[in-house]
């Protein structure tokens, strides 16, 4: 299909801390030009030291070329993010997160060729805070969107691998995309479905993999070994960077295709 037809767009898995930030810096120019990506996403919530996010990191990953960063539960981390997510339209908190709190859950972003691209970020609600519904909400933002764009890129950042694929078969064919994030393990289930959504459980992280999800693997045994809370302490050991490949026909918003990237 000719570039004037199709859109690429890069996801960057969870950037944890300043390992993943390094990395990130490293590889993407590469990736960017390699892929002839048109708008990467990236999810920033764990950037600061691997809880949050401050302006610092925020803009340290704008300049080096991410358009869009999403997040999750640990967006709120960091006090002195709260006003940057409020002010930022390229940083996302998730949308279901009740409605007094600050910032954009979704928004559409106009490319150099005056393509649009909606990003949408939800959070689930398995395992994780009893927030507003994202199946509701969610399918909702997107109706709404629509008539913006048929270019649509969901971020669902969830525990429950159940709730990761019901979102996806929610969505199939009125969304781009939805990718899974938060539980820092790439998974092999990339496909695009029927519909012409492409989706992958989790998309993965982009830090140290030689840790327990990016936390330094002795801290993380003394707490399943001790059962009480230890000073969080980021790993440093064998980075990669993981991250989704999804070319999108621009017209009418079906993936075409979705490819998993896993480099050191």
């Amino acid at each position: 299909m000719p570039k004037s037809q199709s859109l690429n767009v890069l996801f960057i898995a969870d950037i944890v801390g300043k390992p993943g930030r390094d990395l990130t810096a490293r590889l993407l120019p590469t990736l960017l030009r390699k892929y002839d990506v048109d708008f990467c996403i990236a999810n920033g919530e764990n950037a600061t030291e691997g809880k949050g996010i401050t302006p610092r990191e925020f803009f340290e990953l704008r300049q080096m070329g991410v358009d869009v960063i999403t997040s999750g539960n640990h967006i709120w981390d960091r006090k002195e993010g709260h006003k940057l997510i409020g002010e930022e339209a390229a940083l996302l908190r998730p949308l279901n997160y009740p409605p007094d709190n600050p910032g954009f859950g979704s928004n559409v972003y106009e490319l150099r060729r005056g393509e649009k691209v909606g990003v949408i970020n939800l959070q689930g609600r398995t395992f994780m805070y009893p927030i507003d519904c994202p199946f509701r909400l969610g399918k909702k933002e997107v109706e709404r969107m629509r008539p913006q764009t048929p270019v649509i890129i969901v971020d669902f950042h969830a525990e429950a691998t159940a709730e990761k694929q019901a979102l996806f078969w929610h969505l199939d064919g009125l969304v781009s995309a939805v990718i899974g994030t938060h539980t820092h393990v790439q998974t092999a289930d990339e496909r695009v479905l029927p519909g012409g959504t492409a989706v992958i459980t989790d998309v993965g992280m982009t830090g140290p993999i030689d840790s327990v999800i990016g936390l330094n693997r002795k801290v993380a045994l003394r707490r399943f070994l001790l059962g009480t809370p230890q000073r969080y302490e980021i790993a440093d050991e064998n980075l990669r960077l993981n991250a989704a490949l999804i070319s999108i026909a621009a017209e009418s918003g079906r993936a075409l295709e979705i490819q998993r990237i896993s480099l050191p």
